[in-house]
């Protein structure tokens, strides 16, 4: 291997330990708890100016982390998509909507810490668009909201505006708050992600087909 060669593959090497380390930190501490020179020691990086040099701003870095997931995380999504295909049913749908989040974290295996991390950036004003435009506005979730709106024709835009936002916060925190619970080898409700998954569909599927009051 060429000397130029090495040092891209250092570049690389250092470039994904920062990030991973990022992540880790500010799934458990929260964004703006941790500091460039905390990820640059706990990455056993002597420079405190290596985090700035390689990603720039900490948005810029959360931009990284999110970006880090998303390619993996759309091949769940569009695979679960799919198997559902031209399906009238709206738990079909309800379950394309929530799987893949699950699926992907079991299938990173435990500890894991995109859910955690997810949470802190979404409860934070200045950095949730971050999040909103890498995974969350991503083509294929629109295609899935989609076919689930076109099972309730009769629901109102607002509610359905509504419930998708509530839909969304109950994917996230509770993946969350089972990543935590794993990651500390608490006990948790269901024996597995998959299970967990088919609690939230279930749930929000109550949710999705609950009386609007006028």
């Amino acid at each position: 291997m060429s000397g130029r060669k090495v040092r891209a593959e250092q570049v690389r090497a250092t470039r994904e330990l920062i990030r991973s380390t990022a992540e880790r930190l500010f799934a458990e501490r929260g964004v703006f708890a941790v500091s460039n020179r905390q990820i640059s020691e706990a990455a056993g990086q002597g420079n405190t100016a290596v985090v700035g040099y390689h990603f720039g701003t900490k948005a810029d870095l959360v931009r990284a982390i999110a970006h880090h997931h998303t390619e993996q995380l759309t091949d769940v999504t569009e695979r679960l998509l799919a198997e559902t295909a031209d399906s009238a049913e709206l738990r079909d749908w309800v379950g394309c909507l929530v799987r893949p989040t699950p699926e992907y974290l079991d299938r990173l295996g435990s500890p894991t810490w995109f859910a955690r991390f997810s949470a802190q950036v979404m409860a934070d004003p200045a950095l949730h668009e971050i999040l909103v435009e890498e995974t969350l506005d991503a083509p294929v979730w629109r295609r899935i909201l989609d076919g689930l709106h076109r099972c309730l024709p009769e629901l109102p835009a607002d509610v359905r505006a509504q419930r998708t936002a509530m839909t969304r916060h109950i994917i996230l925190q509770m993946c969350a708050e089972r990543e935590r619970a794993l990651a500390l080898d608490i006990p948790t409700p269901r024996a597995s992600w998959q299970d967990a998954a088919t609690g939230m569909v279930d749930a929000i599927l109550g949710l999705w087909t609950a009386p609007v009051s006028s």
